[in-house]
């Protein structure tokens, strides 16, 4: 086992956090078109939460705010205590790698190297010892039953395969949010279904915040709650924004 999260760089660490993601008003433009409208959003520790939506809704430029990549033009962002905004860049890119962890439709696995390697990547842009990351990796890799394929590269591995390595790579900092943006888009009805009770697996067993973009309707219906976005704005959104979610330390793995 590996040891607590990081600690945050900006935040009370023995203050428990209401939310573990906090947006307001935020508003974010490109061009001339305005694509987020002044959108308020808490998300809960440990709550699993997607986003839907018609395509141009918003949903992944949302989604990269979240995960500290665009800066909104307007509003707040508060991530584990912390405000995001205020970070000199340097800081920002340390929080983002050890608070932060991303999944993405078409797994971005690097193809020259293996799935032991690619789990490997964030620990080491995290300045992690390679003997501490090694060891973290294939932890990872045997807790997703992946433990036989470490030495495999991406041309090697099926397409769910390859999604649970990029599940254990966003683990590897072992971050306090995953953010995924239409994880399962790729994946056969088999694999999206592993997929999903995978997500909720982890959210129960080593305590993370899930926010995950979605066209699937199925794991939509599946998650805490669902955040409907329209035209920039959020169409629908429970008055009690917090579910009832036991909130244990994150300490596994």
């Amino acid at each position: 086992m590996i040891g607590t999260q990081t600690l945050c760089l900006c935040a009370d660490a023995f203050k428990p956090l209401m939310h573990m993601i906090t947006l307001r008003n935020i508003h974010k433009s490109f061009g001339k078109l305005e694509v987020l409208k002044g959108i308020d959003l808490d998300i809960a520790p440990r709550e699993v939460v997607s986003i839907v939506g018609p395509s141009g809704a918003g949903k992944t430029t949302l989604l990269q705010i979240m995960g500290t990549l665009y800066k909104p033009d307007e509003g707040t962002v508060n991530i584990a205590g912390c405000d995001v905004l205020a970070l000199t860049s340097k800081k920002l890119s340390r929080f983002r790698a050890e608070h932060l962890g991303f999944v993405f439709q078409f797994h971005q696995l690097l193809p020259e190297f293996s799935a032991l390697e690619n789990v490997m990547i964030p620990g080491m842009i995290a300045d992690k010892p390679r003997t501490e990351c090694r060891k973290r990796a294939l932890e990872l890799l045997d807790y997703l039953g992946l433990a036989e394929r470490a030495q495999h590269k991406p041309a090697q591995l099926s397409g769910g395969e390859k999604q649970r390595v990029a599940v254990a790579r966003a683990l590897m900092n072992n971050p306090d949010v995953i953010l995924a943006d239409e994880p399962s888009g790729s994946l056969d009805t088999h694999n999206k279904q592993e997929l999903h009770q995978l997500f909720f697996k982890l959210r129960d067993e080593l305590g993370q915040t899930f926010v995950i973009v979605t066209h699937d309707e199925e794991l939509a219906s599946l998650t805490d709650r669902t955040i409907h976005l329209l035209d920039g704005r959020i169409n629908s959104q429970p008055t009690d924004a917090t579910p009832t979610i036991t909130n244990t330390p994150n300490t596994a793995l």
